[in-house]
């Protein structure tokens, strides 16, 4: 039984569009949409419970059909973003979020069409007019700033007409005021999100330039290594077979010495191809020299093998879980102190390639490690994830040493 071929042709050191790396930007980003949107949702179940004697108060002044439709369709549509919000995909929370602005619309453009008063006392206020800046919050989970805030400059006109036309025309030439005040008073909260949403997304931008700048650091270095790998074999074995052919030495000398060349170089060839496959023990003995080129200390132990098994695997998907157990036992000799020890554990079934990287070392406290400390974010986890079905995690706590878990998904 064997499993799929590796789709790519480029190094696993690289992030691909479409790859987890990619789809992790943003995080920042939804996790504030997230927020504001249950914070959204919660201001409308807060203004249904306070604005309920006004709207049925003011019910009376309104034809029958407009009172019961807008406040189910305004306040319902208000509460969707927060529960979509519980949602991984963010793009249900901007759409129920562009509903509620919507409905809010439609019921300011609606209201004239329903009113048949009699006029509301000059200190009263029709109850649609309360809250506005909410339904701005919500135009700007769904919308981009420029017409969120067109949104925000519409709804509070209309509201402000709104109570206007509601008190007979009363005060008719306060009304810019009115508006401009409605406008300042919503700017305050919409403004204060709106900076949310913009340095949340900046954050996102820089992490993932940073991140892609030490991927592609990360694949200089690795060529640097496999450019001194091939000079190494040239000045070792080519050059070596040349001068043995130029001095005349002797066939049984020259010939195995040449055979040799050829193979290494055969060898080399066929690493090239994105097709190449390892045997499970080929793939074993990668992953225990990429251990020993770390850490010669390490101890290496293949746990587990179930009877239905892969009998071949891709290369270069086992040479990036390779890169990712050296990284890991890099960081844990640098890290973990100069008596920790060190000890890798491969397990393998049909469905699941598992590496864990254990030390017993000074251990560190993963949510307090600087965002300038790329090897783990990059080099393991990000290396990890560029792996179609990779993925990797990191638990420690201080003086308790530090398990890294790489696992890869055969189907």
């Amino acid at each position: 039984m064997s499993v799929r071929s590796p789709r790519r042709t480029a190094s696993a050191l690289t992030p691909r569009r479409g790859s987890r790396l990619d789809a992790d930007t943003g995080e920042n980003e939804d996790r504030v949409v997230r927020m504001l949107a249950r914070l959204v949702s919660v201001g409308y179940v807060a203004y249904l419970a306070l604005l309920t004697p006004a709207i049925i108060a003011e019910s009376a002044h309104m034809d029958p059909w407009w009172p019961p439709i807008t406040v189910a369709t305004v306040f319902g549509l208000g509460l969707l973003p927060g529960m979509a919000s519980f949602r991984s995909d963010t793009r249900l929370v901007r759409a129920t979020a562009a509903a509620a602005a919507v409905a809010f619309l439609i019921a300011a453009a609606t209201w004239g069409t329903a009113w048949n008063g009699p006029d509301l006392d000059p200190g009263d206020a029709f109850w649609l007019a309360a809250f506005p800046g909410l339904a701005s919050l919500a135009a700007l989970i769904a919308w981009p700033l420029s017409l969120a805030a067109a949104y925000l400059v519409l709804v509070c006109g209309a509201t402000s007409v709104i109570v206007t036309a509601a008190r007979g025309g009363w005060a008719l030439s306060l009304l810019p005021s009115q508006i401009a005040f409605g406008i300042m008073f919503c700017a305050l909260y919409f403004g204060a999100a709106a900076m949310a949403i913009r340095t949340v997304r900046l954050l996102d931008t820089t992490k993932e330039t940073t991140y892609r700048a030490a991927a592609a650091a990360a694949a200089q270095r690795a060529q640097t290594v496999e450019r001194e790998r091939i000079d190494a074999l040239i000045h070792d074995n080519v050059l070596s077979t040349f001068l043995a052919a130029g001095r005349g030495q002797p066939q049984t000398v020259v010939g195995p010495l040449a055979a040799s060349t050829l193979a290494e170089l055969d060898a080399l060839q066929s690493r090239v191809g994105p097709d190449e496959l390892f045997s499970w023990e080929q793939a074993v003995t990668h992953l225990r020299n990429s251990a020993a080129e770390a850490d010669n200390r390490a101890t290496f132990i293949v746990s587990h093998r179930d009877a239905a098994h892969p009998d071949e695997l891709p290369a270069d998907d086992i040479r990036t879980v390779g890169s990712a157990l050296s990284e890991a036992l890099r960081n844990s000799r640098r890290h973990a102190g100069i008596d920790a020890r060190s000890s890798v554990t491969v397990r393998l079934t049909d469905a699941l390639l598992s590496v864990d990287v254990i030390d017993d070392g000074a251990g560190f406290d993963p949510s307090a490690l600087p965002p300038h400390r790329l090897g783990i974010a990059v080099s393991i986890v990000g290396r990890m994830r560029s792996l179609p079905g990779g993925s990797a995690s990191v638990h420690s706590r201080r003086g308790s040493g530090t398990r890294i878990h790489l696992e890869w998904s055969l189907r």
